[in-house]
């Protein structure tokens, strides 16, 4: 193996997702393994953490041996571990984190600590280059956050959900649609088959900030549809679909439009789970056209869900600032960004 050439072995382990990747140079994917736990959690509606936990450390060594072989590369070859240490299901995470660790230790490889949300944001550096300053609209099942990056590692949120996740509404929407988990791409679906006939709430819409609110939108979608089970009315499912995802889709264009008015940057970066969502793709490509000078760089879709591919991208931006930690690394559930000081 060429050592002109720098090799992260990248370990994504924050919930039901045990994935681990080597990445040449931050966006080049030499492997990219994914054990997903679906099935598992499926009869569940939802992941339960526990089960989460013992699929991880089932899965995690096997991973490794995949990730290693199909890059065709050795320990010998490696510069550094990345491994995400948060925010997400403390179990999860320590199973990825210790693994990581070992491995740092045993081949004497700096460890570099990610943060699960900058991996998102740095998945989108497969599509192209991520050029700074630059805005990240980041949405997933249990985040949704508009980030200010300054720069390579700076990451500072400016607005961010009261309440629920946007992907967290879909989930619980889609069971009440009887849909199975996770259900964003089957209401995502559906929603092209609709109207938006019953007009839900965009919260927050009008408010001078960035931050959203999905938990009110969600309330008067379960209630619309309880009602109408009460005067055995039946509603269609398609404008059902349609009506909620438009509500979504309103409040992150919107908020993300006022974003980008009052923070000059170069690029508006679609991130995290919820990414994937072609409608929401479509209207951030047409509200982008108002803005000339900002290029909209959306993470690829097979990379938008849970994947060591984004962290290993992460790590070789924080691996060029030397941002490493020592092996008493521990895991954090509830790591955060900081907040841009003027909010």
């Amino acid at each position: 193996m060429e050592k002109n050439r720098n090799l992260i072995l990248a370990f994504e382990s924050s919930c039901d997702e045990t994935s681990v990747a080597v990445i040449e140079n931050g966006n080049k994917i030499l492997s990219n393994i994914v054990a997903t736990q679906i099935k598992s959690h499926k009869r569940f509606g939802g992941v339960v953490p526990e089960v989460a936990s013992r699929h991880h450390i089932e899965q995690i060594t096997l991973c490794i041996a995949d990730a290693l072989e199909q890059a065709d590369v050795t320990y010998a070859d490696l510069d550094a571990v990345a491994v995400t240490y948060g925010p997400g299901l403390v179990g999860s995470l320590l199973v990825g984190v210790t693994a990581a660790k070992m491995i740092a230790f045993a081949h004497d490889l700096p460890l570099i600590p990610v943060n699960h949300m900058a991996g998102h944001i740095y998945a989108a550096n497969f599509a192209g280059e991520i050029k700074f300053p630059a805005l990240a609209l980041l949405v997933s099942g249990g985040h949704t956050e508009l980030v200010y990056l300054a720069g390579p590692n700076d990451f500072k949120i400016i607005g961010e959900t009261r309440d629920d996740a946007a992907g967290e509404a879909y989930d619980k929407v889609g069971r009440v649609l009887g849909l199975a988990y996770p259900a964003g791409k089957e209401i995502d679906e559906l929603a092209h088959k609709g109207r938006d006939t019953f007009d839900f709430p965009r919260a927050m819409e009008k408010e001078d900030n960035y931050d959203f609110s999905f938990s009110g939108l969600k309330s008067a979608f379960i209630n619309t549809v309880h009602h109408a089970d009460q005067v055995k009315e039946i509603l269609d499912k398609a404008d059902l679909a349609a009506s909620f995802q438009q509500s979504v889709v309103d409040v992150l264009a919107q908020k993300t439009v006022r974003a980008l008015e009052n923070y000059p940057v170069k690029q508006l970066i679609l991130a995290g789970g919820v990414a994937a969502n072609q409608g929401l793709r479509d209207r951030l490509d047409e509200e982008l056209k108002r803005f000339e000078d900002v290029e909209l760089l959306k993470a690829p879709l097979k990379l938008c869900g849970d994947n060591a591919a984004m962290i290993g991208a992460a790590g070789y931006a924080a691996y060029n600032d030397k941002i490493f930690a020592n092996l008493d690394l521990n895991a954090d559930p509830s790591l955060e960004f900081d907040w841009l000081e003027e909010n």
